[in-house]
């Protein structure tokens, strides 16, 4: 008999994923992201569906079927049988980043789409990786005929003017651009599961702080500090969340690792008074 030990919390749960970049779980952890708004969310469940349908799709995979191929019937899979697409509708609700909800409506954002479009890529062997480009999120594939990149929200391919064209809009933001030209192999990467989880997360963290939301925005922080530890800049982000929401002591240990570890930024002066001001209460 196989007994599973399971995390008592969301948050150890997550925790328990992202501890190595080793075999990271992007999935999973994804599918994690969800247990924030439903605690008793089953992401093993999530984890069966996307089986399901990848299963369905390998079985519409001929033999020999060259990687062209394959990319094309998954297009087809994905976009024209099961409909999935982009939430224009609500572009910016925060369940367009949870998994078990873009499964159930098949919409969401590029990030997320590409999420369930990568694993079923490489469950047909296809050499697929996520791209954080600026702005909007997208994938590629490395075939023999070259490589492909496309727009996870409705599996459009990108030729190289298209793709300048997305990136213009962001060249006066990007300091490694010399005469105005855009590097766009820069911009073409793969990006590692970590950042694309760290991307997702800074999505919600967004959407949540703009909705003067706490406990959502507070729960996503705490993530986000699991999972890039020595990104000091989330640690002072959350100590000021916690000192809004008048949680003194968490709020004096997140901004005092902050200020031991960044000794030179420009807001030391500022979160140092701020510090010495939740002190003395």
């Amino acid at each position: 008999m196989n007994f599973q030990y399971h995390p008592t919390t969301p948050l150890a749960y997550f925790e328990s994923l992202v501890q190595s970049d080793s075999d990271f779980p992007l999935l999973e952890a994804a599918a994690s992201l969800g247990q924030d708004e439903e605690a008793g969310l089953d992401v093993q469940q999530i984890l069966a569906d996307v089986d399901r349908l990848l299963a369905r799709l390998q079985r519409r995979i001929p033999d020999g079927a060259d990687g062209l191929s394959c990319l094309a019937m998954l297009t087809q899979f994905f976009y024209g049988d099961l409909g999935f697409g982009g939430n224009t509708n609500n572009y910016y609700a925060p369940e367009n980043s949870y998994l078990s909800e873009v499964l159930r409506t098949r919409k969401g954002i590029p990030i997320s789409l590409a999420v369930i479009w990568l694993e079923l890529a490489r469950g047909l062997g296809l050499e697929a990786q996520g791209v954080s480009f600026p702005g909007h999120f997208l994938v590629k594939v490395t075939l023999d005929e070259g490589l492909v990149v496309l727009d996870p929200l409705n599996g459009e391919s990108l030729g190289l003017d298209t793709l300048a064209e997305r990136l213009a809009p962001f060249r006066r933001f990007d300091s490694v651009l010399e005469d105005g030209d855009a590097p766009l192999g820069l911009h073409l990467q793969a990006c590692p599961p970590r950042d694309l989880l760290a991307r997702m997360l800074h999505n919600l963290k967004e959407i949540f702080s703009s909705q003067d939301d706490d406990l959502r925005l507070i729960a996503v922080m705490d993530r986000l500090v699991i999972l890039l530890p020595e990104a000091w800049p989330e640690w002072r982000d959350r100590g000021l969340q916690h000192a809004k929401m008048g949680q003194t002591d968490k709020a004096i240990e997140d901004l005092s690792r902050y200020l031991a570890n960044e000794k030179k930024a420009i807001d030391v002066g500022y979160l140092s008074d701020r510090l010495a001001e939740l002190k003395e209460r």
